[in-house]
């Protein structure tokens, strides 16, 4: 399997658990939809949240005031990408 696929279904299980989203499957998040506004809808409480976890799991430092935070948070498939290029393995 695609290590990039691999990282994706990671982060969409991390982003359920995380934020709580009910009703929502890991494997239902379509990898190239926002994560913000009329995607998933979350805000930007959420993405401090998931940031934690993501330093936690792959040990990225994730600002806050980072310029690049709306390409790298744009959707699950640039997440995954900025994760794959900078994390641990």
């Amino acid at each position: 399997m695609d290590h990039t696929i691999d990282i994706e279904q990671e982060l969409a299980s991390l982003l359920v658990e995380t934020l709580h989203l009910e009703g929502v499957a890991a494997n239902q998040i379509d990898p190239v939809a926002p994560l913000f506004g009329e995607g998933l809808g979350l805000d930007s409480l959420d993405m401090l949240e998931l940031s934690m976890a993501i330093e936690q799991k792959y040990g990225i430092k994730l600002r806050s005031d980072d310029p690049d935070n709306r390409t790298i948070f744009a959707s699950l498939r640039s997440l995954g990408q900025y994760v794959q290029k900078n994390g641990r393995a």
